[in-house]
């Protein structure tokens, strides 16, 4: 797709927008104030206190992350790129691949993300770009990242996203042409249905743009291009051309009744990071946002306990294991999702299968605005006394506050360990389970990295 074409170089962004608080310390700036109450209100819609010691600071946590990670609507793709164009002797005659210095250059494998413009949760993007030099200049390497970056850090969409890179290179380098492949990866809407753990898991689309000799996605150059890309395993026949896609699990979401005092928050958020709520990409994003929302608030889903068969006395024991039970839940520092799976080891005699009472648990403490750390103690502390005491449950989660915030540690995964019973002090046994945990491949690639 041509981004010059689409005429999506908004310039006037590009000068950036004026803050007039400037001046005010981060937490007293009114943008941070409106976030944060918006935060409170949103919070009380969820049944939550929000006194409670978890989540006390977790209004300005979330006016910290959101600001910015919607930092780029203060940045101008000028001052990054003006310091760092080098002269770099090629040919004058204007003979050789579009005139360049030296023919294609290709920087891959960039990490962003961002957050989509549909529903607030922040997406994966990792980043392609070729460029062919022209008037003998080149752009220092790391500041296609910096560029990249400016417009990941907005309320975006995939398409618009390639785009914008692609529109902005081309402008201030003035290059003979870019070409930008984006793989997004987008976190899946979870299912409240515990009987239908599929939807654990991500949407991934990839798209492109192109300007000047990229214009043509099926020119020699763009072939070119797309094989450094296959170098890197990137499996380029998923592109999606031309053809529009829609990719937030939110679009396709049926809706409900809606609290207007919590709709209105969510446009005061939009409001307070620079955006217009009303404009065409933004309109439907506080329902789905709540939507999302309230899969976590803070009520008693069934948990079926009634009718589970005891450890009868002296009755010979073996370890029962049951690994990869996936779960989906909010972290109550950020009210940004964590998901992964549960692996639980137990000793029972013979004949006993707790698989549904186990996802049962798994999916009620799940559910709810959590730490790692704790659901795992809850999940042990609920089954003990069911099973005899003898049980280890390991959690292992992918949080997206690990890149959604200044940390950005991408693919980074966390494993929580809770031990009760003979696991408690019995070194053995924890190594038994561990290795059943190791021999199944525990955690599937999909839970730990988008690609």
């Amino acid at each position: 797709m041509g981004a010059l074409d689409e005429g999506r170089l908004n310039l006037e962004l590009e000068t950036g927008i004026k803050n007039a608080c400037i001046d005010l310390a981060f937490e007293h700036q009114p943008e941070t104030l409106a976030i944060q109450d918006a935060v409170k209100l949103l919070l009380q819609g969820l049944h939550e206190d929000v006194n409670r010691e978890g989540i006390k600071k977790t209004p300005f946590r979330v006016a910290k992350a959101l600001r910015e990670g919607t930092r780029g609507y203060k940045l101008k793709v000028k001052e990054f790129v003006q310091s760092a164009l080098f002269p770099e002797a090629g040919l004058e005659d204007g003979i050789g691949q579009a005139g360049g210095v030296g023919g294609l250059v290709v920087v891959r494998d960039l990490d962003h993300y961002s957050y989509c413009e549909s529903c607030l949760l922040p997406f994966h993007v990792r980043c392609h770009i070729g460029y062919v030099p022209s008037e003998q200049r080149v752009l220092g390497l790391s500041k296609f990242s910096r560029v990249a970056d400016v417009f990941a850090k907005r309320l975006q969409e995939p398409q618009g996203l390639a785009d914008d890179i692609c529109s902005a290179l081309h402008h201030w380098v003035k290059p003979s042409g870019v070409a930008v492949v984006l793989q997004c990866s987008h976190i899946h809407f979870p299912c409240l249905d515990v009987k239908s753990p599929s939807d654990n898991g991500f949407v991934k689309l990839m798209v492109s743009s192109g300007s000047g000799v990229f214009d043509d996605e099926g020119s020699s150059l763009w072939g070119e291009f797309l094989s450094f890309l296959k170098l890197k395993g990137v499996k380029t026949e998923a592109l999606c051309g031309s053809v529009k896609k829609e990719w937030c699990p939110s679009v396709k979401t049926s809706s409900e009744e809606e609290d207007p005092e919590m709709v209105s928050a969510v446009v005061s958020i939009l409001k307070s990071l620079g955006e217009d709520p009303s404009r065409e990409g933004l309109i439907a994003t506080p329902s789905r946002f709540l939507k999302w929302m309230m899969n976590f608030q803070n009520v008693n889903l069934e948990m079926k306990l009634n009718g589970v068969n005891g450890v009868k006395a002296n009755e010979k024991k073996k370890l029962h294991c049951e690994l990869n039970l996936p779960f989906w839940s909010m972290c109550e520092h950020h009210l940004l999702p964590f998901y992964g799976v549960v692996h639980i080891g137990y000793y029972c005699g013979e004949g006993y299968n707790h698989k549904s009472l186990m996802k049962s648990i798994v999916h009620f403490y799940g559910f709810k605005l959590q730490v790692q750390e704790r659901m795992t103690r809850q999940i042990a502390e609920t089954l003990s006394p069911l099973v005899g005491g003898d049980v280890i449950v390991v959690a292992e989660a992918g949080h997206t506050c690990m890149i959604s915030r200044g940390i950005e540690k991408f693919g980074s995964s966390t494993a929580t360990i809770a031990v009760l019973g003979q696991f408690s002090n019995d070194g053995s046994a924890r190594a038994e389970f561990l290795d059943k945990i190791h021999a199944t491949a525990a955690l599937k690639a999909d839970a730990s990295s988008p690609f």
